[in-house]
């Protein structure tokens, strides 16, 4: 087999919709050695080492990428699979819409990638707590079991829309979109769940 390339990857998945995901869950192909892709903590993709400036090109590959149950990321193809770094998560949340239809509110998320997608159930925000500085480090659940960076600023604005409420004797914030709450401790932020 040639040695993989950014050229041979999309023409494999270029045959796929704009908007469609290829079934990546479905396909084990062999590894391929030898390859350096990465991405780092601000979302850019890099191959060889050299940063891909192509937006459509970085939007097809993250199409393909998959989190295996070894921890390890991967672009998976039909024909060839290769592993990618990533630095902490593979998708960065550019922005969020709230979204009010009468007295719903629903808040979405798009991605670096272009991903948009609602918050909720499918789609939950988990903040780590770091033990040193005590700072949140909050994700959100892009698609199967990859996750994109909130930056702090936009997590703050999510905060700001979050209301105060008594839970089992403990003030909690609750983040509402399409009539769902997200909890968060306010004591000591370590999860924003879902509860239907």
């Amino acid at each position: 087999m040639n040695k993989p390339n950014p050229a041979s990857i999309l023409k494999q998945i270029s045959n796929y919709k704009d908007k469609e995901l290829p079934p990546v869950h479905l396909w084990n192909p062999p590894l391929c050695e030898n390859v350096e892709m990465k991405i780092d903590r601000e979302g850019r993709w890099f191959f060889m080492n050299s940063p891909i400036g192509r937006e459509r090109m970085v939007k097809l590959f993250s199409k393909v990428l998959r989190l295996d149950e070894d921890g390890e990321y991967y672009l998976v193809t039909p024909v060839e699979k290769i592993r990618i770094e990533v630095e902490e998560r593979p998708f960065l949340i550019i922005d969020y819409q709230l979204i009010k239809k009468g007295d719903k509110q629903i808040i979405s998320f798009e991605t670096n990638t272009g991903d948009i997608f609602l918050l909720d159930k499918d789609h939950p925000i988990n903040v780590n707590i770091n033990p040193k500085t005590g700072e949140p480090k909050p994700y959100v659940l892009v698609r199967s079991n990859l996750e994109g960076i909130i930056s702090r600023n936009m997590y703050y604005k999510l905060i700001e829309l979050a209301e105060t409420k008594k839970v089992a004797g403990e003030q909690i914030l609750v983040l509402k979109s399409d009539n769902q709450d997200l909890f968060s401790s306010s004591s000591k932020v370590s999860k924003l769940e879902i509860l239907v």
